[in-house]
């Protein structure tokens, strides 16, 4: 789906700057150039998107449904579910996080689906398959999903959209402005699609500063730190090495095809699975650039708590691997 868009990087890098394949810089600067324009044409189509929805579904309407409706949980299971069948990395889901929120939808379902999402997806599952077989494949893929089910559960109880930015509060109040004109005025659909537009190119541009930031420090880690740095704390004798691998995999941005490669690696040197899972997990659920990038949306508060429960969560699946593979 974005090959044109590596292929664009690849030549600004390569051919047009000269800078030669594999050293640190140009692995950054291709990075970073690959990922900005993705997030943001990713950012503006789903914004636009669900711009089209709520003018005919509003914001209010969307929240009183599944407020009112008990689905006994399942919300959080098809919003993890979706996480799976979405190709992203932590970063790119943001977009969709961004969209969801301004949709209406509950901030624990929406939070399900931002853990899951860069956990699996069928890229990362095909290439588990390869590496690791069926049965730690399908342990895997359960686990991803129960984990985003079960974080999005725990993070719905602490009534968490008090910690929401302003600017999201601005978001969400223009957006309903709109669609009560439109409701109210019966607007035609050709009608609709300016003002829908101008809301997605201001949004945009909110959050432009952030997004490059963001896909910056990731590229400078995905370009400097060396992958092979962290596999000594992270030894079979080592009671702490599963938390230890979770916090070290923070720093080590990239996305879960980027990762297996690595964790492949470590599985051979010895590394416990288990430990080796809540590696990748930790390299894909968590990072400094998703943090940046969710600084819009989010207080640091609130980041400290998504950041905290799924942490514990990545960590308490990793010794539940060792235990059982």
């Amino acid at each position: 789906m974005f090959d044109w868009i590596q292929k664009l990087a690849d030549w600004v890098t390569f051919d047009t700057l000269r800078l030669v394949k594999g050293q640190h810089l140009a692995e950054a600067l291709n990075f970073f150039i690959y990922d900005s324009i993705k997030i943001l044409l990713l950012l503006f189509v789903i914004i636009f998107f669900m711009g089209i929805i709520n003018s005919y579904f509003p914001v209010e309407k969307v929240r009183n449904f599944l407020s009112r409706n008990k689905l006994f949980g399942f919300e959080y299971l098809m919003a993890s579910l979706f996480g799976v069948v979405t190709p992203f990395c932590s970063c790119s889901s943001v977009p969709l996080f961004i969209g969801f929120v301004r949709g209406g939808i509950p901030l624990g379902v929406t939070f399900a689906f931002l853990v899951t999402s860069p956990l699996v997806n069928e890229v990362a599952i095909g290439l588990f398959v390869g590496l690791f077989g069926i049965k730690i494949t399908a342990i895997y893929v359960v686990s991803g999903v129960f984990l985003g089910l079960i974080s999005g559960l725990i993070l719905s109880r602490f009534r968490l959209e008090r910690f929401l930015t302003p600017w999201v509060k601005d978001v969400l109040d223009n957006a309903k402005r709109d669609e009560e004109v439109f409701v109210a005025e019966k607007t035609p659909f050709g009608k609709r699609l300016p003002v829908i537009l101008k809301e997605a190119f201001n949004i945009i541009k909110g959050v432009v500063v952030y997004v490059l930031v963001g896909i910056a420090i990731g590229g400078l880690m995905h370009g400097y730190i060396p992958q092979g740095f962290f596999e000594q704390y992270m030894s079979k004798s080592n009671i702490f090495a599963v938390p230890l691998a979770t916090i070290f995999a923070v720093p080590m941005y990239s996305n879960a095809s980027g990762i297996l490669p690595v964790m492949q690696v470590l599985v051979s040197k010895g590394i416990p699975i288990g430990t080796a899972i809540a590696f990748m997990m930790g390299v894909v659920g968590l990072s400094f650039p998703e943090a940046m990038l969710l600084k819009k949306v989010m207080t640091f508060k609130l980041i400290g708590i998504f950041f905290g429960v799924v942490t514990i969560c990545i960590i308490i699946s990793g010794y539940v691997f060792n235990l059982v593979l």
